[in-house]
C-alpha cells in the first residue's frame, strides 16, 4: 500500500446543486425523448398479405410452401449451403434450424394489408374483409396458431383515402374488442406519411378509440412507413422523420422503409429500385439516427424479385435475397419485409448464419467483460450492451439456444437482459 493521498476540493456543494437544478429540464427531456430500446422481441421480418387473401391457414400455408421450395430446389444442407455460399461448418446447423423454424414458426410478424396490396374496393367489401381479419387474428391468438406479432396496414391519412382508412381501422379494432380484447402482439402500420401532423392525427385517432373502450392510455402503438422524400427531408432542410417520432407522442414503435414507393418518389428507374441503392442507404441512415435511443425500431424494406420458376432462377433470387438480408443485418437493420413464401428460407438462413458465425466470439467477449478478465479487446459498457443484444436477438429468432449461450457466457437470459438495457449512467463508465 502506498501513501494515502490527501483529498481536497475547492467548490462548495451549492455549485453542484445549482448545476443539477439548471439541468433538471434536460434530464427530464432525455428520459422522455430517449427512453432506450423497449427490450421486447423484434421480429426478423414482416410479411404482408392482402386483406382479401388472408385466411385462417395463411401462416401454415406460407410455411408449407417454403418447405416445398426447399425440398424442390435445395433438398439437403449441402445443396442449400452451395447456393448461398455458406461454410461447411454452418451448412448443417443453418439448414436444420431453417427447416425447424418453417415447421414451428414460419412467420414472425404478419400484416394484413388494406393499402397497396389491397387497393380500392367497395366500402361493403372492405368492411367485410376488415371484420374477417379481426375475427381470424383473434381466433389465431386463442388457439395458439398466431404469429408472435399480427395486425393491419390501413390506408394513409391523405384526403382521398383518409375516411376509408379510419373506418377500416375502426372496424378491425372493434372486431378485436368484441372477440375478447386486443392481443399483446397487435401491430398497426400507417403508410405513406409525409407530414408529422399526419402522425399526430393517427395518434389522436387511437387515443379516441382507447377512450371509447376504456383502454389504458397509450395501449395502441403504430409503425410509421417511410415511403416519400418528404418524410426524410422537410422543405426547411430538417429531418422530418425525427419530427414524426415526437409527433406520435410515445406511440411510435417502428420506422419501416418502403423500398419501391420511396425509390419511385426520387425518380429511380424500376430496374434499379432496391434496398441497396444509394438513395435507400441514405434514407435508412437518416431513419436510424433519428430513431436511435428513442425506443423506435427501424426496419428495412423488401425485394420484389420472387424465387419462382425453374431451379436456376430460384437460386438467383435466393442469392439476391440472402445477400440483401445479410447486408441489412451488418448495418443494424434487424428486420425487413418478405413478399413471398419462397423468401422465408433465405430470410432465416441469412439471419441464422449471421448470429451463429459470430456467436462464439460475442459470447467470449461478453464473458470476459462480465468476469473482468483480460482479452485482446477492451470492451466498454456500450459494447457489452451490443454484445448482449446480439445474443438476445439470436435467441429470440431461434438461431441460438439458451443452453449453448449459458455454457459459453456463464450468464442467464436475465443477465443478458440486464446488460442489454443498462441505466443511462452505466454507459458512461468502463467496466462493471
Amino acid at each position: 500500500m502506498g501513501q494515502q493521498e490527501k483529498v481536497a476540493t475547492s467548490l462548495a456543494g451549492a455549485v453542484s446543486e445549482e448545476i443539477s437544478a439548471s439541468l433538471a429540464p434536460v434530464d427530464a427531456e432525455l428520459e422522455r425523448r430517449y427512453p432506450g430500446d423497449p427490450g421486447s422481441r423484434q421480429p426478423v421480418h414482416t410479411v404482408y398479405v392482402a386483406g382479401d387473401a388472408f385466411a385462417a391457414d395463411t401462416i401454415r400455408t406460407w410455411g408449407d410452401r417454403a418447405l416445398a421450395a426447399l425440398d424442390e430446389h435445395a433438398p439437403d444442407a449441402a445443396a442449400f449451403a452451395a447456393v448461398l455460399g455458406l461454410s461447411d461448418e454452418l451448412a448443417e446447423p443453418v439448414h436444420s434450424r431453417v427447416r425447424a423454424k418453417l415447421e414451428r414458426e414460419p412467420i414472425e410478424d404478419l400484416r394484413v394489408d388494406f393499402e397497396d396490396g389491397y387497393g380500392p374496393r367497395p366500402d361493403a367489401e372492405e368492411d367485410e374483409a376488415a371484420a374477417r381479419a379481426a375475427r381470424l387474428i383473434a381466433e389465431a391468438y386463442r388457439d395458439g396458431t398466431a404469429a408472435p406479432y399480427m395486425g393491419i396496414r390501413t390506408k394513409c391519412m391523405e384526403a382521398a383515402v383518409r375516411d376509408r382508412g379510419i373506418r377500416t381501422l375502426d372496424v378491425f379494432l372493434t372486431g378485436l374488442i368484441d372477440a375478447g380484447g386486443l392481443p399483446d402482439g397487435l401491430v398497426l402500420t400507417l403508410p405513406k406519411v409525409t407530414y408529422a401532423e399526419q402522425v399526430t392525427a393517427f395518434a389522436r385517432l387511437l387515443e379516441a378509440f382507447e377512450k371509447v373502450h376504456g383502454l389504458e392510455p397509450g395501449r395502441l402503438g403504430f409503425e410509421i412507413q417511410i415511403e416519400t422524400s418528404q418524410s426524410i427531408l422537410a422543405t426547411d432542410g430538417t429531418a422530418t422523420v425525427a419530427r414524426m417520432i415526437q409527433a406520435a407522442e410515445g406511440r411510435a414503435t417502428g420506422l419501416h422503409y418502403g423500398t419501391f414507393d420511396y425509390s419511385a418518389c426520387l425518380g429511380v428507374s424500376a430496374a434499379y429500385q432496391a434496398s441497396d441503392h444509394p438513395a435507400a442507404d441514405h434514407a435508412k441512415a437518416v431513419m436510424q439516427v433519428a430513431a436511435a435511443g428513442t425506443g423506435v425500431r427501424v426496419s428495412d424494406g423488401s425485394t420484389n424479385v420472387l424465387p419462382v420458376g425453374p431451379t436456376a432462377k430460384v437460386h438467383d433470387a435466393w442469392r439476391l435475397h440472402h445477400g440483401l438480408t445479410r447486408r441489412a443485418l451488418a448495418r443494424a437493420y434487424y428486420q425487413g419485409w418478405d413478399m413471398h413464401p419462397g423468401h422465408l428460407p433465405t430470410r432465416y438462413a441469412a439471419v441464422f448464419a449471421f448470429y451463429r458465425e459470430g456467436f462464439e466470439q460475442a459470447a467470449a467477449r461478453l464473458a470476459r467483460y462480465a468476469n473482468r478478465t483480460g482479452g485482446d479487446v477492451m470492451d466498454e459498457p456500450a459494447t457489452a450492451k451490443a454484445l448482449s443484444g446480439y445474443l438476445l436477438r439470436g435467441l429470440d429468432c431461434g438461431a441460438l439456444d439458451i443452453a449453448e449461450v449459458a455454457r459459453l457466457t456463464g450468464l442467464t437470459r436475465t443477465d443478458l437482459e440486464g446488460y442489454a438495457a443498462p441505466r443511462r449512467g452505466d454507459l458512461t463508465v468502463s467496466g462493471k
